[in-house]
């Protein structure tokens, strides 16, 4: 049943990206209600708010520790709209219907990162409060609330789902439907339930005192990224993996092996949108990029697919399939020397194969890391993003005409490979294959150019072939490039201000173009 989003509560810790979601709401004629720092940033937009205290009759409390703590803001959140009794309470206490609920929380994670980090000059008990105060309460209170009631009510739990609401309330005139308000409480619960996790696992850490000996007993690498450097790793790795083969991890084979099992980690999804991979994946990373990937019905097909995508580049590189490795394909493997490779499980004939080098790392894969936060260390201090979650928030065909079902499936396949290339990077995918990649460029045009240069390196034939781009094409002479070289469907985020010169080229010249609305740099 669809409903139209009437009003909105919204208070949020992260307020970048937020202002065309209420621009949006303003547009429809919403009545927002907020609170503090939300508040103040929204009548800076000129758009009318209402204070929380407004309903509540209390101002915020407690250092802040108290505002929406309160039966008129829950109350307007569970409020059962189908329900005659739940209807004639709220009417006699005079509690609003809340549609929408946009809240996000405290930055718990990043608070314990930063009082760990040598910047950090308080003491322990400095720490220990700044920690406790971004334990949110009324946060998840309400994201449960309104997830609990997602028959009536919409709720977005982070910042990433802001463009996509404001986009989909566009394109529906303000209704949701049920499907859609059920799946953004699946994501909201998803989010507590880890927030949760992560507070128990600080406190239970902090109470036995291995929270103080992780930090006091660090582990110390051979060495950085270089013999001259020296590295301490703090973490854990055991939850994750177990290691069952080869000498100790380095600073560099973890680096490799982070960047490899968030990229394998990406592969559900193509499942989950119904286009395309039947079968296993398999990956090659090189220096943190994906050097060769493919997806097939068996593990050795996989393999061979993704080993062909670059040979000469595979040499020493980390390898990780979400399938289990059979006898058939670690005889393959066995041929080329490589570091580590990562599986979910290992035949015993294949592992004893595999274990007749004894410095050749394998690592069975447990699970994969849910980083609700990444940190890079810089200037004396240390920078804080969320991960970059998502393929794309809207797939919008622009070009000459739509793309193919077998162009479909390889443009998402290429633009999930292209999100884990250094950027500029771009990615030339046939048939679920990486057959092509320019990654760490200086231009867009040399990306290409690369790419373009190591699929004719290994002899690919690029007709029918799609590329995908990790920023927009500023100009025209990328999709040009690529179309004179065989390239018949194009996948890139839009946004420049020349997107149209793109664009009319590939309606001249009927090629497919998908504007994904979702830029993957990554530094």
């Amino acid at each position: 049943m669809n409903k139209k989003i009437q009003s909105a509560l919204i208070s949020v810790f992260y307020k970048d990206g937020l202002e065309p979601l209420v621009q949006e709401l303003y547009e429809q004629g919403v009545t927002i209600y907020s609170t503090g720092g939300t508040q103040s940033f929204i009548e800076k937009l000129n758009i009318p708010v209402i204070p929380v205290e407004n309903l509540t009759t209390y101002p915020s409390i407690l250092g802040g520790r108290v505002k929406t703590l309160h039966p008129s803001v829950f109350g307007g959140i569970l409020g059962r709209r189908n329900n005659d009794t739940d209807i004639q309470e709220m009417e006699q206490y005079k509690i609003p219907q809340l549609d929408l609920v946009i809240v996000d929380l405290y930055p718990f994670e990043e608070t314990v990162a930063a009082t760990l980090s040598s910047s950090f000059s308080g003491t322990k008990e400095d720490a220990e409060k700044q920690i406790a105060e971004k334990v949110d309460i009324g946060g998840p209170s309400m994201l449960r609330a309104a997830a609990k009631n997602f028959r009536d009510v919409v709720v977005i739990a982070a910042k990433k789902d802001y463009l996509g609401l404001a986009t989909l309330l566009q394109q529906q005139k303000g209704e949701t439907s049920i499907e859609q308000r059920k799946a953004y409480a699946a994501k909201a619960f998803e989010i507590v339930a880890n927030y949760d996790v992560a507070i128990a696992k600080y406190f239970n850490q902090a109470a036995s005192g291995s929270f103080l000996e992780s930090v006091t007993n660090p582990k110390t690498m051979r060495y950085g990224e270089n013999p001259h450097q020296a590295a301490v790793f703090y973490g854990d790795t055991s939850e994750l993996f177990e290691q069952l083969n080869g000498k100790e991890l380095s600073y560099n084979n973890l680096v490799d092996a982070d960047a490899a099992i968030q990229l394998i980690s990406e592969f559900p999804q193509i499942i989950s949108n119904g286009i395309g991979t039947e079968g296993v994946v398999f990956a090659i990373i090189k220096h943190t990029n994906v050097c060769g990937v493919a997806t097939r019905s068996t593990v050795k097909e996989a393999w061979d697919a993704a080993l062909a995508g670059d040979n000469e580049s595979a040499f020493g590189g980390v390898l990780i399939c979400n399938g289990n490795i059979d006898k058939a394909t670690a005889e393959a493997i066995n041929e080329i020397f490589f570091e580590v490779l990562i599986a979910p499980s290992f035949d015993e004939d294949a592992l004893k194969l595999l274990r007749s080098k004894k410095n050749r790392i394998l690592l069975q894969l447990k699970k994969a890391p849910h980083q609700q936060q990444q940190f890079k260390s810089l200037l004396n201090g240390v920078l804080t993003q969320q991960p970059d979650e998502g393929n794309y928030t809207e797939w919008k065909e622009v070009g000459g005409r739509s793309s193919s079902n077998d162009e479909n499936a390889d443009l998402v396949f290429a633009n999930l490979v292209c999100k884990h290339l250094k950027s500029n990077a771009i990615a030339l995918v046939k048939n679920k294959q990486l057959i092509g990649k320019g990654c760490g460029q200086t231009s867009r045009v040399d990306a290409v150019r690369h790419a373009l240069a190591k699929a004719k390196q290994f002899n690919f034939d690029i007709t029918g072939a799609v590329m995908a781009s990790d920023a927009f094409f500023p100009f025209s002479d990328c999709v040009q490039m690529g179309h004179e070289a065989g390239i018949t469907a194009f996948i890139q985020p839009g946004g420049s201000i020349r997107d149209n010169d793109s664009i009319e080229y590939c309606k001249q010249h009927n090629l497919a173009m998908v504007i994904t609305g979702l830029r993957h740099f990554r530094h």
